[in-house]
């Protein structure tokens, strides 16, 4: 892309299209190309400005913004970013949206201080939007369903023996709620513990949770200050919170934190993942997937010191190529994997032989 990122932004409201435009205007690598109060008016301004990315409302008159969402992704695909309210229907909507292309999801501002949030956070996730693919979403869906004989195989894997201590711990950023989904779905009920941070807004990471404990066989739910990890629980750091592990006994202990943003975010994946490798060191196994920006790579190279097995997602399966590659640069990974063969990656961990030769290729991939 060269030039300024051009920017289209879909809402019904005329105060919530003038603090958009604002907070884009005042970033000098993007511009604010056109406003639309509904879908028919963004449909003709879509093909007549050719913008880069659209901010997206999900309750309009005329057309809803999900069923307007799937006609622009499979005729004119646009990275497209939902800017929705925090209600329970709202919220439902947004994570439709995700799954449906959008990449990523903001929530709408209600007051003066979410006014100034969203103006610090929006230039950032309009720049991960810019650089994302958003056909690719559907490529890696459907590469997964085509997978059934590996499916019945991860399944089949139930039984194996592993210490109580085992931990997986993933971060991710745009698009991840996608990879997260497809990974869990392909994984076994009794799964080490596993902790999750994905960049995401309070509200959407409840309902993001319970989507997740819907359609996976291990138990999914929003981590509660104080939670103890077992075997068979995934835990999702909630939307505006760092969650940290502490070592208790063979689980570990989380620790939600409001400290400050790091890497532009809270939750941060490079909080939980230096956490872990401080409580977990060489039981722990750090993800590392699709996002833009640095978070996450610093601590999945702290957990790689500690002992810790490191997996980054490859760049072909990635929405946006951003964390890994940091990660990558840093000399912070053990395993590069696809989206589709992580879960044998992470699974191949629990061997201790296993583990021991993804830390041999990882030391001479970074000598």
């Amino acid at each position: 892309m060269s030039g300024k990122i051009k920017v289209l932004i879909i809402d019904d409201s005329a105060v919530v299209r003038k603090i958009l435009a604002e907070a884009v205007a005042a970033q000098s690598d993007m511009e604010v190309v056109g406003t639309a109060p509904d879908p028919y008016v963004a449909r003709d301004k879509i093909l007549a400005l050719n913008p880069d990315v659209l901010t997206l409302d999900i309750e309009m008159p005329r057309m809803d913004g999900i069923t307007f969402l799937k006609r622009v992704m499979r005729y004119h695909p646009v990275p497209t970013i939902i800017i929705s309210s925090l209600g329970q229907a709202s919220t439902a909507a947004a994570l439709e949206a995700l799954r449906s292309g959008a990449v990523e999801v903001v929530a709408k501002p209600s007051g003066p201080y979410s006014v100034g949030e969203l103006r610090h956070s929006l230039a950032h996730r309009i720049r991960a939007a810019a650089a994302t693919r958003p056909r690719l979403q559907t490529h890696v869906a459907q590469a997964i369903v085509e997978q059934p004989t590996l499916v019945q195989a991860l399944l089949s894997a139930s039984a194996l023996e592993f210490p109580p201590q085992t931990l997986f711990a993933i971060g991710a950023s745009t698009g991840g709620t996608i990879a997260i989904q497809d990974l869990l779905e392909r994984l076994p009920a009794d799964i080490p513990a596993t902790v999750v941070t994905q960049h995401i807004p309070p509200g959407f990471s409840l309902a993001f949770a319970n989507r997740l404990n819907q359609l996976c066989r291990m138990e999914v739910r929003e981590a509660a200050d104080g939670d103890l990890t077992r075997r068979g629980l995934v835990l999702i750091a909630p939307g505006d919170y760092h969650m940290v592990l502490r070592r208790a006994g063979t689980s570990y202990r989380v620790e939600l934190q409001q400290g400050p943003q790091v890497c532009y975010q809270r939750p941060s994946v490079d909080v939980m993942f230096a956490s872990v490798a401080q409580a977990a060191g060489a039981n722990a196994t750090g993800l590392l997937l699709t996002g833009m920006g640095t978070d996450g790579a610093k601590g999945l190279l702290a957990m790689k010191r500690a002992g810790a097995t490191t997996i980054a997602q490859d760049e072909a399966s990635c929405i946006v190529y951003g964390m890994p590659r940091e990660a990558a640069r840093l000399g912070a990974v053990s395993v590069v994997a696809s989206l589709r063969d992580i879960p044998q990656a992470l699974l191949r961990t629990l061997h201790p032989q296993e583990r021991s030769t993804a830390h041999t290729a990882g030391n001479k991939a970074s000598a």
